[in-house]
């Protein structure tokens, strides 16, 4: 009797690993922090549960979506050939129903919040569907990536509010081009591949060089918009420390890596960013708590 829920068992983890569950890590600490924000304390805790809640059916989706939509090219790309669809580990029908699950959980979580966030809607799958087919035709997919991430915070703020207030859009460019930035980074894996297979991006259209000098100044805008965030809401000394601690997170993200040597790319695209967001609601809270 228990077969059939080891197979499901083995599937859900194969589907995790496939949509990098751990990634959620990204989207969530922005997430909080917004809804922190918006409510001046601490929000109600069914609107902190639906936020999640819809939080990890918005992501997921996205990331299944896109394991489907670039599974031919992940089969020609000898870094991306093992993953999970053109490894037959997984199909795109399983991975498909696992997204048509998680955009059911994103529309109940919206039903559930406020009549704004079910208006939101059609945008945000838009948004995540959308992004997935840039690199086929504009480099500036990864501010399109950037573009469909910041609707985590500046969502998580509707929630709590029913409105679109200054604060969320700068909170949401703080993210986006957060996760522009890193996305270029990582981009530079590929370079080669994408430009004998027609596939656009920073680093495939402009160069590695001027890739990471982009990349930076996305970052750096990035930490300056954080600044603004921080005085526009009046937090204190403790907030601000942990914007300095990002910053010098960025720093050293950008120093391990560089034209001649992308050795450490992975490392400094995905491994030092999963600390930012959560080193940033860490010093949110405390400030808030002190």
């Amino acid at each position: 009797m228990d077969l059939p829920f080891r197979m499901i068992f083995k599937k859900m983890r194969y589907v995790g690993e496939a949509i990098m569950f751990r990634h959620s890590i990204f989207s969530l600490p922005f997430a909080y922090i917004a809804a922190f924000a918006a409510s001046e304390g601490a929000p109600k805790l069914y609107q902190l549960f639906w936020v999640t809640v819809a939080l990890f059916g918005a992501r997921n989706a996205a990331n299944a979506l896109n394991r489907v939509i670039d599974a031919e090219i992940d089969e020609k790309n000898p870094r991306t050939r093992y993953r999970h669809i053109p490894a037959g580990i997984l199909s795109k029908k399983e991975l498909l129903a696992f997204a048509a699950v998680c955009l059911s959980l994103l529309v109940l979580a919206a039903f559930m919040l406020n009549s704004l966030c079910v208006k939101l809607l059609p945008v945000a799958g838009f948004l995540l569907i959308f992004y997935s087919y840039t690199k086929r035709f504009t480099w500036a997919c990864h501010l399109f990536l950037g573009l469909a991430s910041s609707a985590a915070p500046v969502g998580s703020w509707i929630a709590v509010t029913g409105r679109i207030e200054y604060p969320a859009l700068l909170l949401g460019a703080v993210y986006g081009l957060w996760v522009a930035g890193f996305d270029i980074i990582y981009g530079t894996l590929d370079v080669d591949f994408d430009r004998r297979n027609g596939i656009h991006s920073i680093p495939a259209d402009f160069g590695i060089k001027k890739a990471l000098e982009i990349s930076l100044g996305f970052h750096v805008v990035s930490i300056l918009l954080l600044f603004w965030f921080w005085r526009l809401i009046h937090l204190g000394y403790l907030f601000l420390a942990g914007i300095a601690i990002v910053a010098f997170l960025l720093y050293y993200e950008h120093s391990i890596v560089s034209p001649t040597d992308l050795a450490h790319a992975k490392v400094a695209s995905y491994n030092i960013n999963e600390v930012v967001g959560i080193t940033l609601l860490a010093f949110f809270l405390a400030d808030m708590l002190s």
